[in-house]
């Protein structure tokens, strides 16, 4: 069995890796001089391996298409992933949330284990950039790469989204699944920074951490978390606004909003009691001085005025409908959201093969014997916290050794 893999991200290796194993003749064709150029930079180059949770707990964290990846999962679950790593004498640690990140906190470990393991298994690496797919009678027959044939018994497409293209990801696997007949959900940035009209510079460089975000599609709430966020030039940012951004799939047709609530661990009643209590304590000044033990300092300005309360009335002339007022804002901080960054600033592609196309129980083309999908390519992305790198890991695995060992259909 001969098969070629198209691209030497998480999943191309790993796919690659599993199909040597299996006993396949590999080669591996990578455009970068190195495989693992975005493993490279994920979790600010320490490489946010997986989550150390179970399986539902990833299918809960991949808000397109989930159900997809059952089969994947049950495959290579994320102890199978931490197991595989740890065999290959990289020492891994769990932080915060479950994020597993190798102990040195270098990316290097995880790309030098993956190159290593492949060699032994026999991969052929060869830089090349594949320019289409070679088809015959609707089945696929090899690749052309630099203008040469590389003929083939299957072929696995794993060249990632379109996020980070100067790692190589530039969109071209989407080319090679429309050649085959594919139909390609229109990729968009996910995991990405959201913009503001007119941009957030009153509030820029602001951190809110416990806080909660919700998303609003047109008047229906869509999405709710609790945790971090910050405020830049240009909008909204931090690991919430990215993870809230997975939900924004329909920017141009329908209109977004982030609702915050700047004090979610008090329901109205007893947030209600505490302003009474901050009052009491600043009766005699100006509403606008009387918040300090409340808001950070950047936001008091915002929130005032968004109350509608004249900032120089005295707290003592503060009346129950404007407290009350006061209360909805604190509760209820809304921004409009215009768009999200451009696709180059997105940690990972949503949209790309559909997945209706793809056998979940083996990752082959519906379309076109002998293809195989893995990875970002397909429309499947989860939130932050290395869910998607699970989905890499999980992909790849199954399509290597379904390539690998499937009969001809």
């Amino acid at each position: 069995m001969n098969i070629i893999v198209i691209g030497g991200g998480a999943a191309g290796s790993m796919a690659a890796g599993m199909a040597a194993q299996a006993g396949a003749h590999v080669t591996l064709l990578e455009r970068n001089e190195k495989i693992g150029r975005k493993l490279f930079i994920t979790g600010k180059g320490r490489c946010n391996v997986c989550n150390d949770c179970d399986v539902q707990d990833v299918l809960r964290n991949v808000p397109v298409n989930p159900r997809f990846l059952y089969s994947a999962l049950g495959a290579l679950a994320p102890a199978d992933v931490m197991a595989f790593f740890e065999a290959r004498g990289v020492p891994l640690k769990t932080e915060r949330g479950g994020r597993v990140f190798p102990a040195s906190d270098k990316s290097a470990d995880i790309i030098d284990a993956l190159f290593t393991w492949i060699k032994h298994a026999g991969v052929i690496i060869k830089r090349a950039t594949v320019d289409e797919l070679a088809l015959d009678a609707g089945r696929v027959v090899g690749v052309y790469a630099d203008g040469v044939l590389h003929p083939a018994d299957r072929v696995i497409v794993a060249t990632g989204g379109a996020s980070y293209p100067q790692t190589g990801s530039t969109g071209d696997g989407y080319r090679f699944a429309k050649q085959a007949g594919h139909t390609i959900v229109p990729p968009n940035p996910s995991l990405v920074p959201l913009v503001t009209p007119g941009g957030c510079e009153e509030l820029m460089g602001l951190s809110l951490r416990n806080v909660q975000v919700t998303v609003f599609e047109g008047d229906k709430a869509i999405w709710s978390a609790f945790g971090e966020m910050l405020f830049t030039h240009f909008g909204l940012s931090g690991p919430l606004i990215l993870s809230a951004s997975a939900h924004m799939r329909h920017f141009g047709s329908r209109d977004y909003r982030i609702e915050i609530d700047l004090k979610p661990a008090l329901d109205e009643k007893t947030l209600d009691k505490r302003l009474l209590a901050d009052f009491a304590q600043h009766k005699n000044s100006d509403f606008i001085n009387a918040l300090g033990g409340l808001l950070p300092r950047k936001l008091i300005p915002a929130v005032v005025r968004r109350s509608g309360i004249d900032p120089r009335t005295k707290v003592n002339g503060i009346t129950r409908a404007q407290r009350a007022a006061l209360l909805g804002t604190l509760k209820h901080f809304e921004v409009a959201v215009s768009g999200k960054r451009p696709i180059a600033e997105a940690i990972i592609t949503s949209g790309g093969v559909s997945v209706r196309e793809v056998s979940p129980k083996t990752m082959a083309s519906k379309k076109c014997p002998g293809l195989y999908f893995a990875g970002e390519v397909l429309d499947v992305d989860a939130y932050t916290g290395g869910y998607n790198l699970q989905i890499a890991w999980s992909t790849g695995y199954l399509a290597g050794l379904s390539a690998a060992q499937e009969e001809d259909g």
